[in-house]
């Protein structure tokens, strides 16, 4: 029971080496919208109109800011004219302005390159090569026994 506990703590062992792999970056949207209530001037144009009006009596002149009223007396009849203006007219308009805006945070995982002051010699190379067919070896021992226990009972 011993040397079987003893093979899988050597089999967790060698599986529990690994490559240290660089972390993902993460990467959030945040959308805000804006209202913006814009008050802006539009021009409206009232049209010229005219008009003339006879009748008996004294004369008259009126005046506005849109119309202008004559009135002549000829040969005893008062003779009457309204004529308005070219006037532009101002008038306030709200206008409402959505704006979206959207912020994107990403992070990046820069790689760092470390420089090393001189190549492996011959003999580094060679334990690292004899390290990883240890490792395999240990691996097949391993699986090796744990099949002839288990397959003898």
């Amino acid at each position: 029971m011993r040397q079987i506990l003893t093979y899988i703590l050597l089999l967790i062992a060698a599986a529990s080496c690994a490559v240290a792999k660089p972390v993902a970056g993460n990467s959030t949207v945040e959308v805000r919208y804006i209202t913006e209530t814009v008050h802006d001037t539009a021009v409206v144009e009232l049209p010229v109109i005219i008009e003339h009006n006879v009748t008996l009596d004294t004369t008259s002149h009126l005046e506005n800011t849109y119309a202008r009223s004559d009135a002549v007396v000829s040969a005893g009849v008062l003779r009457h004219s309204l004529q308005t203006k070219p006037v532009k007219l101002p008038v306030v308009v709200e206008k409402k302005i959505i704006y979206r805006d959207s912020i994107r945070t990403q992070e990046i995982v820069v790689p760092e390159t470390v420089e090393v002051e001189k190549p492996l010699t011959f003999w580094q190379k060679v334990k690292l090569k004899i390290g990883g067919i240890a490792i395999v070896m240990t691996l097949l021992f391993g699986l090796y026994v744990s099949l002839k226990i288990f397959l003898n009972h």
